[in-house]
């Protein structure tokens, strides 16, 4: 091999206490183009204090954090989605040397921005704008009301240490901190040495946007030292790599002994299963041909999604082994940086050498079909380029074809006999993160899906009508689990809201409707309220307070009411206009007044018709209607602000109401949250921008 000179190569810094701080030249590590095998970064020794960057996580990035709410949290992810999108093309400048190709390179740079503005957006929408979430409905712990139980998440008082792999060093990083970030908890992140030199320019755009506080990110790029040692039960680790790496961190006698909440996604054998109803040449057929080249070739094969089974039944194995042999010779391979090129190379030679080792245990169970495409006018000596190889079991159950995962553009085909079978080969992986089924049977498809599911954290079902809409099989999103049982870690690395959960600290709180109303900063039910300022719908959202609330008059409703409401929306069922259907009904005792016509009786009685801060009514949550009503019985409501959320710059702010209409009796006949968006108070000039 060429020896190749590092007198150029950039040493690599590490972003901790607030500053840049560079290693040691000593003896550096040279991280190299996987493509070309020119350096490209130097990793060098660091000495640095591990007990000061846990303390200035934990002492100056958890309070900044902490101090804002989660919707504050949400807008500085969702503007650093932005500012990182605006500079997007220096990372992809940088990622060429990683052995990626610019569609590899899209997943990693533009799926971990992503990342960023669907978790922003999912906050906004899910997430109370507080500081307090508030986990679940409220539990009575006595008849009367006056003692209550809730569960609330509040920020755990940590830091969360990610440790991520080579193969994604922008989504893998950022897919961890968004989470985290929402939570209110500050991250400490360990790249993979290979192509650290990524997430450190990565790193360097977050802290030159200036918009993230002091302490809720720091960099190190090398060992971690005594860090583990110093963690406790406030900390967290997540980790992406090894499953063997992950079984020895999960035994640190740190973790064990402290509770340290620790999170793996690991390696996996996931699988792609194509039905028995998916014809050769069939739309289904094809789309899975070519979703098992797409996840052999996307990032040269090193994802730990890519399909790594290939599950067909045995009178298809000709046809699938044919129709991918034929595939995989059109893939154009090569130079990354080539906009044409579809395979790219591995991250390094010590990366290839691994895959090929791994080839060859597989080939004591496997034949090989394919595994030599033209690589082009490519380096080889220097570049860690390699063909897909495509193999094919002589033993469906050999162990090696369900054990052995070669990181990189293989696959092996499996043959299964019945559907029964081909849950059973798909088990044989330990625990996968994700496995496709193939099929335009929805029956089939139901029967594969539920029972793999107990091995895996997604399942992915292609029939026509989703082979152009679906998402690629080895594509996490941030909605979704990121995650799998048994040898995949047992983790959720994403997952919506479940990941935030993961960095909050879930606590049962109890005690009276006014204690849980301060608590959670949201009206319970029970808790004093205030009528002293008027109609709340005259108040502007700053002036709003929770528990600000309205009596209104009552209102007797009558037959006709009913009637003419049936009239006006053609609802005419049984139990609103036949008398005696009603009373045979075991439920009711007569005719009984629209649902939905009590809902708009209450509007009656508590809007305040004239122009106001109220802007808009823009739907109902929650909305039960607990008792009916009848003709002569007299409504009347209670309306209270139970929360709200300011809208930053827009001019209003949203504000969800406690509406209870109860008869005269006292009982609730409906009770649901009125969603409302009340306008700002007008700055000065007549601006209500807010």
């Amino acid at each position: 091999m060429t020896t190749l000179t590092a007198t150029d190569a950039p040493m690599l810094a590490n972003y901790v206490l607030g500053n840049w701080h560079a290693p040691s030249d000593g003896d550096p590590r040279i991280l190299r183009n996987a493509a070309t095998g020119a350096p490209v970064a130097a990793l060098g020794a660091h000495d640095l204090d591990f007990g000061a960057i846990r303390h200035y996580g934990r002492s100056t990035g958890g309070p900044e954090l902490r101090s804002l709410t989660f919707h504050q949290r949400a807008t500085i992810l969702r503007n650093l989605g932005k500012y990182l999108a605006e500079r997007k093309e220096e990372l992809y400048a940088i990622s060429t040397a990683t052995g990626a190709t610019r569609g590899d390179s899209w997943i990693d740079i533009e799926g971990g921005i992503g990342v960023l503005m669907v978790y922003a957006s999912k906050a906004r929408r899910e997430l109370p704008d507080a500081t307090v979430y508030i986990d679940g409905p409220t539990e009575p712990q006595s008849r009367d009301g006056s003692f209550l139980a809730t569960h609330i998440g509040t920020s755990r008082h940590g830091i969360a240490l990610q440790i991520n792999a080579f193969n994604f060093p922008c989504w893998g990083m950022l897919e961890k901190f968004a989470p985290a970030f929402l939570a209110g908890v500050p991250s400490v992140v360990k790249p993979a040495s290979p192509t650290a030199y990524l997430t450190e320019a990565l790193v360097r755009q977050m802290v030159e946007s200036e918009l993230l506080p002091a302490g809720s990110i720091q960099l190190v790029c090398g060992g971690l030292g005594d860090l583990f040692d110093r963690l406790d039960g406030q900390d967290s680790v997540a980790f992406t790599g090894s499953a063997a790496t992950a079984a020895m961190l999960r035994k640190h006698p740190t973790v064990i002994e402290n509770a340290v909440r620790f999170t793996a996604e690991a390696d996996s054998l996931n699988c792609a299963i194509l039905g028995a109803e998916a014809e050769p040449g069939s739309p289904v057929f094809n789309a899975y041909i070519a979703e098992v080249v797409g996840e052999m070739t996307t990032k040269a094969g090193q994802k730990c999604t890519a399909i790594r089974r290939i599950l067909v039944p045995e009178g298809r194995k000709d046809a699938v082994t044919d129709a991918l042999v034929a595939a995989l010779g059109q893939v154009k391979a090569g130079d990354p940086g080539d906009s044409e090129t579809k395979l790219g190379a591995l991250a390094g030679l010590d990366q290839r050498a691994e895959v090929r080792a791994a080839v060859e245990q597989l080939s004591a169970a496997a034949t090989p079909v394919f595994d030599s495409l033209d690589l082009g006018d490519v380096d080889t000596e220097n570049g860690a380029f390699m063909s897909p190889t495509l193999l094919t079991a002589t033993d469906s159950r050999a162990e090696a074809v369900h054990q052995v995962e070669a990181f990189g553009p293989v696959s092996t085909i499996v043959g299964y006999g019945s559907v029964d079978e081909a849950v059973e080969l798909a088990a044989l992986g330990r625990g996968s993160l994700v496995a496709s089924v193939f099929t335009p049977d929805a029956g089939e498809g139901a029967c594969l899906a539920v029972g793999i599911a107990p091995h895996h954290g997604r399942v992915l079902v292609v029939d026509d009508a989703t082979i152009k809409t679906h998402t690629p099989h080895g594509s996490p999103l941030p909605g979704l689990v990121h995650g799998g049982p048994g040898r995949a870690g047992g983790g959720e690395e994403l997952g919506g809201m479940r990941a935030v959960k993961h960095h909050l600290q879930i606590t049962a709180v109890q005690g009276s409707p006014a204690a849980l109303t301060a608590v959670t900063g949201e009206y319970q039910t029970g808790a004093p309220r205030s009528t002293d300022k008027g109609h709340p719908f005259r108040l502007h959202f700053e002036d709003l307070e929770v528990g600000d609330s309205v009596v209104t008059e009552p209102r007797t409703i009558t037959i006709d009411d009913i009637e003419r409401f049936a009239d006006l929306t053609g609802d005419t069922f049984y139990a609103h206009m036949d008398e005696e259907a009603a009373k045979a009904s075991p439920i009711f005792e007569g005719r009984v007044a629209h649902g939905y016509f009590v809902v708009s009786a209450a509007a009656g009685l508590f809007v305040d018709p004239d122009p106001g801060p109220v802007l808009a009514n823009y739907g109902l949550d929650h909305l039960r209607f607990a008792k009916p009503t009848y003709p002569g019985d007299t409504l009347t409501v209670t309306l209270t602000c139970k929360r709200k959320s300011l809208r930053p710059g827009a001019g209003y702010g949203e504000v969800a109401w406690d509406t209870q209409v109860v008869n005269q009796n006292g009982e609730v006949a409906a009770a649901y949250d009125v969603l409302t968006m009340v306008a700002t108070r007008p700055v000065e000039g007549g601006d209500e921008s807010g």
